[in-house]
C-alpha cells in the first residue's frame, strides 16, 4: 500500500452504519462504553499541538459495602520528534517537550496514572546493533533527567507518572537496562521495573545493549491503585501476565515498540487475554512512526540491507477484565488515550468467572519444577 491505514474503527466507520455497526464493536471490543468528557482546553491544545486525544470509562456494578474504585489512566504514543542524526542532547529535550505537552492534557482531563511507551526518550535504535551514539541514551533511574523531569511533572499535577526509559545503571557496573521508572504523585521514585523477556528475532537483537532484568515481577501500591509494567516483549509469555496478577496488580501497563509486519496480528489479542485470564485492567501502549537511520543494518534474514525498522503502528488500547476493550489511537499519529476505570471490576470479575480460584498452580509449580530438571522426560502416554 501507498500508505498506512489511520485505524481499523475509521475503516469500520466509513464502511458500516447503524446497529450493524454498533453489532460489530460488540463482538469486536464487548461491552459499549461510555464516551469521557474531553475538555475544550484539551480539544484546542491537541490540535495546535498536533494529537489525537481519545476518551472512554469502564463501569462496575455499583456495590453496598464499597465504594467505586474510581481511577483515571493516560497512554501516550508519539513519533519522535527530530531525526536519529540530531545531537542527542537536542533529540532527548525536543521529545521531553513533547510529552511534556500531553501530559499537560492528560492532566486537564483529570488523569491519576499516565504511562509512556517503551524508551520513550529516544528513538527505537536497537534494531541497528551499533553502540555508539545509542548508549549515550542511557540515564540514571534514579537521578537521570528525565526522572527529574517526571517528578516535577507528578507533583504539580498530582499524577503517578511510569517513565519507561533506557537505563543506566552506575551502581551496578554501569550496565544498561531496559526499564520503567515508577513515579508517585508525592514527586518521589516509587521504584523501578525491568524488561523481564528480551526479544531475539528478526530486528530486534536487543541482547546486544542489554539482558533479562533482575527486579522480578513488583506490583507498586499507589494513591490510585496497585500498578505493574510489563514491558514489551513480556506480553507474549503468559507467566509474566500471570505473575504480576498474583503480586496483586489491579493494571497492568505494556509499554512496547513493535511493528506492523511483525506482530500487528498480535496485536490486539495478548492484553487483551491478559485482562481476561488474570483478572485485571491492561494498558497496552505502542511508538508510532517510522525512524530512519543514517547506516543500514541486516535482518540476518538475506534480504537487502536497510535504514529503517518498519512503521510502528501504534493502536494503543486499554483492556478490561469482562473482556471487553476500547477502541484503539491511530496508527499514524501522537496520541493520548484517557480511560476512566473502576477497579472493582476486578473482584466482581474474579467472582463471576473463578479463573483465580481455579487455576491450580500448585498443579504447574510442581511440573514445572519437574520441567527444568535436566533429566525431565515429558509427560507423553504412547501405545
Amino acid at each position: 500500500m501507498s500508505a498506512e491505514i489511520e485505524s481499523i474503527e475509521s475503516l469500520l466507520e466509513k464502511n458500516i452504519k447503524g446497529e450493524e455497526l454498533s453489532e460489530v464493536r460488540r463482538i469486536l471490543y464487548g461491552k459499549e462504553l461510555k464516551s469521557v468528557h474531553i475538555p475544550d482546553k484539551v480539544t484546542q491544545l491537541a490540535i495546535s499541538k498536533d494529537f489525537e486525544v481519545k476518551a472512554y470509562a469502564f463501569e462496575a456494578t455499583p456495590e453496598q459495602l464499597r465504594p467505586p474504585g474510581t481511577v483515571r489512566v493516560g497512554l501516550i504514543q508519539n513519533k519522535i520528534v527530530l531525526p536519529t542524526d540530531a545531537p542527542i542532547k537536542a533529540q532527548i529535550e525536543a521529545l521531553h517537550q513533547r510529552i511534556g505537552d500531553i501530559i499537560q492534557a492528560a492532566a486537564e482531563c483529570g488523569v491519576n496514572i499516565v504511562c509512556m511507551q517503551e524508551a520513550w526518550t529516544m528513538p527505537f535504535a536497537f534494531c541497528t546493533r551499533e553502540k555508539h551514539p545509542w548508549t549515550e541514551f542511557a540515564e540514571s533511574a534514579e537521578t537521570g533527567p528525565t526522572t527529574k523531569l517526571m517528578q516535577e511533572l507528578a507533583q504539580r499535577y498530582n499524577m503517578v507518572i511510569i517513565s519507561p526509559i533506557l537505563e543506566r545503571d552506575d551502581a551496578h557496573g554501569e550496565i544498561l537496562a531496559n526499564t520503567a521508572v515508577v513515579i508517585s504523585n508525592t514527586g518521589a521514585v516509587l521504584g523501578k521495573s525491568r524488561k523481564n523477556h528480551i526479544p531475539r528475532t528478526g530486528d530486534f537483537n536487543e541482547s546486544t545493549y542489554y539482558l533479562e532484568g533482575n527486579t522480578g515481577h513488583p506490583v507498586f501500591q499507589t494513591q490510585f491503585g496497585k500498578i505493574a509494567i510489563n514491558i514489551c516483549y513480556g506480553r507474549h509469555h503468559p507467566q509474566n501476565w500471570m505473575m504480576y496478577g498474583i503480586n496483586g496488580a489491579e493494571i497492568v501497563f505494556n509499554p512496547s515498540a513493535t511493528v506492523g509486519s511483525l506482530s500487528e496480528p498480535m496485536w490486539p489479542i495478548e492484553a487483551r487475554n491478559a485482562a481476561i485470564a488474570n483478572s485485571y485492567f491492561t494498558c497496552a501502549i505502542n511508538r508510532v512512526g517510522t525512524e530512519y537511520f543514517a547506516n543500514e543494518f541486516s535482518s540476518g534474514d538475506g534480504k537487502p540491507a536497510h535504514k529503517d525498522f518498519g512503521h510502528f503502528y501504534g493502536s494503543s488500547y486499554v483492556a478490561a477484565p469482562d473482556g471487553s476493550r476500547t477502541p484503539g489511537l491511530s496508527r499514524t499519529r501522537d496520541g493520548l488515550l484517557v480511560v476512566e476505570m473502576d477497579l472493582n471490576l476486578c473482584r466482581q470479575v474474579k467472582d463471576k468467572w473463578n479463573f483465580r480460584m481455579t487455576q491450580r498452580l500448585e498443579l504447574y509449580a510442581e511440573s514445572l519444577t519437574k520441567a527444568v530438571r535436566p533429566d525431565y522426560q515429558p509427560q507423553v502416554i504412547k501405545e
